[in-house]
């Protein structure tokens, strides 16, 4: 059990997540104001309209300043919601790590692999999305690793990432959880006035030796 489970002789609500633990003793007065408490953890949820605005802002500051979306302009409101609504009723997860005011920490989604053609049902392809504060604290693999268990519950038997070669970081987050390069397409993009490699990697997600179907 964890040490926060229990303080002053009173049980937190059994499976409360440890990052949460802390706030639920301090909403409930089971502890004094002043005990030091470790700092609770941003919330894994699904994407909501609430959240547009912030994937919004975090999309867009990422195609303005880097090469990691293969993108020139900056997305509408109405753009990036056309692009949630689609996702949801093609029953591809949107989640959002989300900090304790509400805000957007950071989102990540997958999609079907090259989903024009059917041959590839089995495989997703993902992508991970962290505001600069946000990234270097583990936000981005509990995202990742969150959509790996959506993909699974699914049936889904690979994940793909298509990474820039210059994105050291994703490329490392990427390794750690599993993930092993299986090809680089020098110069297949441009941005800021350079071409640009992706790297692809994969991880299989069950053992099975053939599909069902």
């Amino acid at each position: 059990m964890s040490p926060l489970s229990t303080l002053e002789g009173v049980a937190a609500p059994a499976g409360l997540p440890e990052g949460l633990i802390a706030g639920h003793l301090l909403r409930e007065g089971l502890v004094p104001i002043a005990t030091p408490l470790p700092p609770l953890l941003p919330a894994i949820v699904p994407a909501g309209p609430q959240h547009l605005a912030g994937m919004l802002e975090l999309f867009n500051e990422i195609v303005a300043s880097s090469t990691a979306v293969y993108a020139d302009l900056p997305e509408t409101l109405e753009q990036r919601a056309t692009w949630l609504a689609q996702r949801q009723e093609r029953g591809h997860p949107v989640l959002v790590a989300e900090a304790l005011d509400g805000s957007v920490l950071g989102f990540a989604s997958f999609g079907d692999f090259r989903g024009c053609f059917p041959g590839f049902r089995h495989t997703a392809e993902h992508s991970v999305h962290l505001r600069p504060a946000a990234r270097g604290q583990g936000l981005g693999g509990r995202l990742v690793e969150a959509l790996l268990r959506e993909a699974r519950a699914q049936g889904r038997h690979a994940m793909m990432a298509s990474i820039d070669s210059g994105n050291a970081p994703s490329l490392r987050l990427h390794a750690r959880l599993g993930f092993r390069e299986v090809g680089r397409l020098p110069q297949v993009g441009a941005k800021f006035g350079q071409w640009l490699e992706l790297v692809l990697m994969q991880k299989l997600l069950d053992e099975r030796p053939t599909p069902e179907s």
